[in-house]
Protein backbone atom coordinates (compact mmCIF):
# COMPACT_ATOMS: atom_id res chain seq x y z
CA UNK A 1 0.00 0.00 0.00
CA UNK A 2 1.11 3.75 -0.97
CA UNK A 3 1.24 6.66 0.68
CA UNK A 4 -0.06 9.55 -2.10
CA UNK A 5 -0.84 12.87 -2.09
CA UNK A 6 -2.35 14.21 -5.46
CA UNK A 7 -1.99 17.73 -5.13
CA UNK A 8 -4.49 19.89 -7.84
CA UNK A 9 -3.10 23.41 -8.36
CA UNK A 10 -5.39 24.45 -11.60
CA UNK A 11 -8.90 24.63 -11.52
CA UNK A 12 -9.12 23.55 -15.25
CA UNK A 13 -12.25 21.23 -15.52
CA UNK A 14 -10.43 18.12 -17.39
CA UNK A 15 -7.05 18.34 -15.07
CA UNK A 16 -9.06 18.06 -12.00
CA UNK A 17 -11.45 15.59 -13.55
CA UNK A 18 -8.13 13.56 -14.37
CA UNK A 19 -6.68 13.99 -10.67
CA UNK A 20 -9.92 12.75 -8.99
CA UNK A 21 -10.59 9.85 -11.07
CA UNK A 22 -6.26 9.28 -10.67
CA UNK A 23 -7.40 9.88 -6.94
CA UNK A 24 -10.32 7.27 -6.92
CA UNK A 25 -8.24 4.42 -8.84
CA UNK A 26 -5.43 4.94 -6.22
CA UNK A 27 -8.13 3.94 -3.28
CA UNK A 28 -9.48 0.91 -5.49
CA UNK A 29 -6.25 -0.46 -5.63
CA UNK A 30 -5.50 0.05 -1.59
CA UNK A 31 -3.77 3.07 -1.55
CA UNK A 32 -3.36 5.92 1.09
CA UNK A 33 -4.57 8.92 -0.94
CA UNK A 34 -4.63 12.70 0.06
CA UNK A 35 -5.59 15.38 -2.41
CA UNK A 36 -4.38 19.14 -1.96
CA UNK A 37 -6.02 21.76 -3.69
CA UNK A 38 -3.85 25.04 -4.32
CA UNK A 39 -3.87 27.80 -5.72
CA UNK A 40 -6.42 28.12 -8.38
CA UNK A 41 -7.17 24.44 -7.56
CA UNK A 42 -9.03 25.10 -5.25
CA UNK A 43 -11.91 26.47 -7.24
CA UNK A 44 -12.12 23.30 -9.10
CA UNK A 45 -14.90 21.38 -6.94
CA UNK A 46 -17.74 22.17 -9.57
CA UNK A 47 -19.40 19.79 -12.24
CA UNK A 48 -19.00 21.28 -15.67
CA UNK A 49 -20.60 19.58 -18.37
CA UNK A 50 -18.89 16.22 -19.08
CA UNK A 51 -16.51 16.63 -15.98
CA UNK A 52 -18.38 15.58 -13.12
CA UNK A 53 -15.17 16.53 -11.02
CA UNK A 54 -17.79 17.76 -7.78
CA UNK A 55 -19.36 14.21 -8.00
CA UNK A 56 -15.72 12.36 -8.45
CA UNK A 57 -14.60 14.33 -5.12
CA UNK A 58 -17.77 12.88 -3.16
CA UNK A 59 -16.66 9.29 -4.27
CA UNK A 60 -12.87 9.61 -3.36
CA UNK A 61 -13.93 11.22 0.21
CA UNK A 62 -16.90 8.73 0.47
CA UNK A 63 -14.02 5.78 -0.45
CA UNK A 64 -11.95 7.18 2.58
CA UNK A 65 -9.89 9.89 0.93
CA UNK A 66 -9.05 13.17 2.13
CA UNK A 67 -9.83 16.43 0.71
CA UNK A 68 -7.63 19.58 1.82
CA UNK A 69 -7.85 23.19 0.87
CA UNK A 70 -5.10 25.65 1.32
CA UNK A 71 -6.23 27.77 3.36
CA UNK A 72 -4.09 31.13 1.93
CA UNK A 73 -5.36 30.26 -1.31
CA UNK A 74 -9.40 29.96 -0.45
CA UNK A 75 -8.88 32.72 1.56
CA UNK A 76 -7.62 35.06 -1.04
CA UNK A 77 -10.15 34.21 -3.53
CA UNK A 78 -13.05 35.13 -0.78
CA UNK A 79 -14.50 31.87 -1.42
CA UNK A 80 -16.24 29.91 1.44
CA UNK A 81 -14.75 26.45 2.88
CA UNK A 82 -15.11 24.06 0.37
CA UNK A 83 -13.46 21.28 2.25
CA UNK A 84 -10.85 20.64 5.03
CA UNK A 85 -9.13 23.88 5.20
CA UNK A 86 -4.94 23.08 5.67
CA UNK A 87 -1.51 24.71 5.51
CA UNK A 88 1.88 24.90 4.26
CA UNK A 89 3.21 23.18 7.04
CA UNK A 90 0.75 20.00 6.49
CA UNK A 91 1.37 20.66 2.87
CA UNK A 92 4.98 19.96 3.25
CA UNK A 93 4.19 16.91 5.69
CA UNK A 94 1.93 15.18 3.10
CA UNK A 95 4.53 15.51 0.40
CA UNK A 96 7.72 14.67 3.10
CA UNK A 97 5.85 11.29 3.85
CA UNK A 98 4.11 10.64 0.37
CA UNK A 99 5.53 7.63 -1.30
CA UNK A 100 4.15 9.24 -4.56
CA UNK A 101 3.24 13.54 -4.77
CA UNK A 102 1.27 13.60 -7.79
CA UNK A 103 0.94 16.37 -9.49
CA UNK A 104 -2.22 18.23 -12.03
Amino acid sequence: MAKMTVVIGSNEPEKAWNAFRFANLALEKKDSVTVFLMNSGVECLVDTGKFNVKTLSEKFESGGGKVLVCGTCIKSRNMDKVCDISNMETFYNLLMESDKPVYF
